[in-house]
């Protein structure tokens, strides 16, 4: 499991590390190109793999507000693990650390409190107060540093900016594409209403904490779901977004996420998982009543195991 630190406790690894800075909200396909170097790296140093990472996104005190984010903490320290990396330093960024100069940043939490032996950055990687932190200015400090390339896709840069527009847009394809996996969220499974059990569909309610995630309807889904003993297993699931118009006579103001996990038996209350969409089989609209609802929802079953059987 990958070891995560807070700034206040980091401690460098004897073997030294290979960091990578950013964001990676999304760890898309421009983002695995860069861990998939630092993983390269470190292993042909014999040091730890290590990503330095933000709490929050940084606009939020540059600017008073951020977009929703592709992946929460969370979700990108699990993309994190599943990339190979070994060690996550999670900074608060607050006003002590934007005041901090790109030589600062570098000398107090890369060098001394990570032992950084070799930076991995991005093409247009940038930290610092000054936005010094470049691939150029720290070789000019002494630091090795190698570059990950540039992705693109349909000739377009590879960027979460672009990756959120095509979210938001509902075109999964368009995004996955970018990501280089397809579109999900991550969430805790929370206590719901039981409506789905009384209609014969019990579903998992999630709480994304804010993670962006695709427009209303039902999509035919993966769920990944971690094991007690740290394993994994891949499930399959109908998901529905949206504001369940048929059995809520008060609509919430934020659509809901829930997902009805195909040929489970279990509870998953206060556990994490991860919903991966693979298609949208429709739009959520109301029924007459809940029996109507049942109906569609079997046809809806039945379509979900035709598109995941095809799609894997």
């Amino acid at each position: 499991m990958i070891a995560t630190f807070r700034r206040e406790r980091l401690a460098p690894d004897p073997r030294g590390s290979v960091v990578s800075v950013g964001m990676f909200d999304g760890v898309h396909l421009g983002h695995q190109a860069i861990l998939r170097a630092n993983v390269a790296r470190a292993r042909a140093l014999g040091a730890a793999s290590t990503v330095i990472t933000f709490r929050r996104h940084p606009k939020h005190l540059l600017l008073g507000h951020a977009p929703k984010t592709l992946t929460t903490l969370e979700h990108r320290l699990e993309l994190f693990e599943r990339a190979g990396i070994e060690h996550a330093a999670v900074l608060h960024f607050d006003a002590n650390l934007r005041a901090l100069s790109a030589a600062e940043f570098t000398r107090e939490i890369a060098e001394r409190a990570l032992a950084v032996r070799c930076f991995v950055l991005g093409f247009d990687s940038k930290f610092g107060h000054d936005r010094g932190g470049t691939p150029e200015s720290l070789r000019t400090m002494g630091y090795e540093v190698e570059v990950a390339p540039k992705v693109v896709v349909q000739g377009r840069p590879v960027s979460s900016t672009a990756i959120r527009e095509a979210v938001e847009l509902g075109d999964l394809p368009a995004a996955t594409a970018m990501l280089g996996r397809p579109v999900s969220v991550f969430g805790r499974v929370v206590h719901g209403a039981n409506l789905g059990h009384r209609i014969g569909f019990p579903t998992a309610n999630l709480n994304l904490h804010q993670e962006l995630h695709p427009p209303p309807g039902v999509y035919a889904c993966r769920v990944h779901h971690r094991l007690p003993g740290g394993g994994r297993r891949v499930l399959l699931g109908v998901a529905n977004i949206g504001f369940r118009p048929t059995v809520e006579p008060n609509p919430p103001r934020r659509p809901q996420v829930e997902v009805h996990v195909l040929d489970f038996e279990g509870d998953l209350y206060g556990q994490r998982i991860e919903l991966e969409f693979v298609t949208r089989l429709r739009g959520e609209r109301r029924f007459a009543g809940v029996e109507e609802l049942a109906a569609q929802i079997t046809r809806d079953v039945i379509e979900a195991r035709e598109r995941l059987r095809g799609a894997s």
